[in-house]
C-alpha cells in the first residue's frame, strides 16, 4: 500500500471485495433460538439493516469461528465468516441441530459481498445494505448482491486483499486464524464489548467466559506494538529482568510495514500482567541477542 492510498482511505474511506467469505443461511421457526445458543452475542438484535458480530466457542470457551449475523428476507438469518471456515463452521453448526426446526444452507456462491468503510459507507446504494461495525476499525456498511449481478462501480477506491490486510493490522483488528483461533478466549482478543453479551442467556462455553468476566483472569492479552524500520527477525517477545535475564512473555501474530510511518507495526499476545509494560524487547531465538525495542500501544 502506498502512503497516498493510506491517507486517502483515512480521509475518504474505501471498499473491499469480501465475496470469498463463507456465507450461511438459517431458516426454520427455531433459527433465532438455536443460533443464540451457539454464539456469544445476542442474535435477537440482528436486523435486515444491521448485523451483530459474534464468536462461536467450544465447551472450553475457546473460539472456533467468528462472523457477522443479520436478518435476511423470508424469515431467515445470514452469517458470513472467513473463507477458511466454510467447511469447519458448517460442520460445527450442523452438529448441534438435533430436534430444532432449523435448516442450515451454504449460500457462499449465491452472493457477492462488498464492504464500505469510513466515509465511503455513506455511498452505498442498491442491493442489500447492512450496517456492519468493526470489520476494519471504522463504521461500515456491507452490500450484498446476487452472484449474477454485475460488479458495481465505486466512487471510493476498491482496495486489494493485500492492502486490506495492511489496513486491518494498522488498525489493530484481530483476525481468524492469526489472532482468533481454538487457543483463544474472546476476552483475550479484546472482544468482550464487540462480540459478547453476558446477559442474553446460555450458549456453548458461556459458563467459562462468564467466570473470566467475573475474575478478570485469563492467560494473555492482545496488544498492538510498533517497532523500527527493519522487520523483526523473530515472532517471540521477551522482556529483560533486573538480573539481566531474558524472559519470554508472548509472541507476534501479525505484522506489516506502516505505509506512512515507515515503521513495523502489528499485533501480539503477551502474558496477562505484562501488557502494561512500556516496551518489550524482541529477541532472535537463534542468537542470544536483543534485536529491537517495541513500543506497546494498548488497544
Amino acid at each position: 500500500m502506498t502512503p497516498e492510498l493510506f491517507q486517502q482511505l483515512e480521509q475518504s474511506g474505501g471498499v473491499v471485495d469480501l465475496s470469498d467469505r463463507a456465507k450461511f443461511m438459517l431458516t426454520g421457526s427455531d433459527r433465532v433460538r438455536y443460533l443464540n445458543g451457539q454464539v456469544t452475542n445476542d442474535v435477537r438484535r440482528a436486523k435486515t439493516s444491521e448485523s451483530v458480530y459474534a464468536c462461536v466457542t467450544n465447551l472450553k470457551g475457546k473460539i472456533e469461528a467468528d462472523g457477522f449475523i443479520h436478518a435476511g428476507e423470508n424469515d431467515s438469518l445470514l452469517m458470513d465468516a472467513e473463507p477458511g471456515l466454510r467447511e469447519p463452521l458448517a460442520m460445527r453448526l450442523e452438529r448441534y441441530i438435533i430436534a430444532d426446526d432449523v435448516d442450515l444452507r451454504d449460500v457462499t456462491d449465491d452472493w457477492r459481498l462488498f464492504h464500505f468503510f469510513g466515509a465511503a459507507a455513506n455511498e452505498v446504494t442498491g442491493g442489500r445494505a447492512v450496517k456492519t461495525e468493526g470489520r476494519f476499525g471504522q463504521p461500515g456498511v456491507d452490500l450484498w448482491l446476487p452472484a449474477s449481478a454485475e460488479r458495481p462501480s465505486f466512487a471510493a477506491p476498491l482496495i486489494s486483499a493485500e492492502d486490506a490486510e495492511i489496513w486491518r493490522i494498522c488498525h489493530g483488528i484481530p483476525r481468524w486464524p492469526l489472532e482468533l483461533n481454538a487457543e483463544t478466549f474472546p476476552a483475550e482478543a479484546g472482544l468482550q464489548n464487540r462480540a459478547m453479551d453476558y446477559a442474553k442467556g446460555c450458549y456453548i462455553g458461556q459458563e467459562i467466559l462468564s467466570r473470566i468476566k467475573t475474575t478478570g483472569k485469563m492467560p494473555r492479552s492482545l496488544v498492538r506494538w510498533m517497532g523500527g524500520p527493519v522487520k523483526p527477525e523473530s515472532n517471540e517477545l521477551y522482556t529483560r529482568t533486573e538480573e539481566g535475564v531474558e524472559k519470554g512473555i508472548g509472541a507476534i501474530t501479525s505484522a506489516c510495514l506502516h505505509p506512512v510511518l515507515d515503521r513495523w507495526i502489528g499485533l501480539a499476545y503477551v502474558r496477562q500482567g505484562t501488557e502494561a509494560t512500556h516496551s518489550l524487547l524482541l529477541a532472535d531465538k537463534v542468537t542470544p541477542r536483543m534485536f529491537s525495542e517495541l513500543e506497546i500501544m494498548h488497544p
